[in-house]
C-alpha cells in the first residue's frame, strides 16, 4: 500500500513539473499580431539586420507592415486557428536600395507563406511544409 502511494505521489509531481514547463513555453510564446518580428533567417540564410530593416508588425485589422531593406510596406494577412497564414497585396515605397535583391527576396518569401510555427520569441514561415524565414521578435 505504501509503495502504491509512493508511486502515486511521484506520478502526481511529476505531471505538476511537466505542467510548469509547459506553461513557462506558452509564456514565452509572442502573440502573432502587435509583435514587431525581426528577420533573422531566409531561405537557410542568416541574416544581420541593421534597425529597422526586414521587420514585420501584424496588426488587429488583418493588416501587416513592415520594412524590407529600406522600402516600407503594407500588406493584407489572412490566418487561421491552425496557424494559415496568407500575405497578400503587398505594396512598398519605390526607394532604391543598396541592397535590392535581398529586399525583392523577403517580399517573394512573404508572398509565398502559407503557414506559420511559433517557438517562444521566434516565428517560423512556412511554404507548403518548406520553412522559409525565421523571425526573432523584437524586445
Amino acid at each position: 500500500m505504501k509503495r502504491i502511494i509512493l508511486f502515486l505521489m511521484v506520478a502526481v509531481t511529476l505531471l505538476a513539473m511537466s505542467c510548469c514547463d509547459c506553461r513557462k513555453a506558452h509564456k514565452l510564446e509572442k502573440p502573432l499580431v502587435g509583435t514587431t518580428w525581426h528577420l533573422v533567417q531566409i531561405m537557410a540564410k542568416d541574416v544581420q539586420p541593421q534597425g529597422e530593416s526586414f521587420t514585420l508588425v501584424f496588426h488587429s485589422d488583418d493588416s501587416v507592415s513592415g520594412q524590407g531593406d529600406c522600402n516600407r510596406f503594407t500588406a493584407q494577412y489572412t490566418t487561421t486557428e491552425k496557424r494559415d497564414l496568407r500575405i497578400e497585396n503587398i505594396g512598398s515605397t519605390r526607394r532604391l536600395c543598396p541592397n535590392q535583391e535581398a529586399e525583392n527576396a523577403y517580399f517573394e518569401t512573404l508572398d509565398k507563406v502559407t503557414h506559420y510555427e511559433m517557438d517562444a520569441n521566434k516565428m517560423l514561415l512556412l511554404s507548403n511544409g518548406t520553412l522559409v524565414a525565421i523571425f526573432q521578435a523584437g524586445e
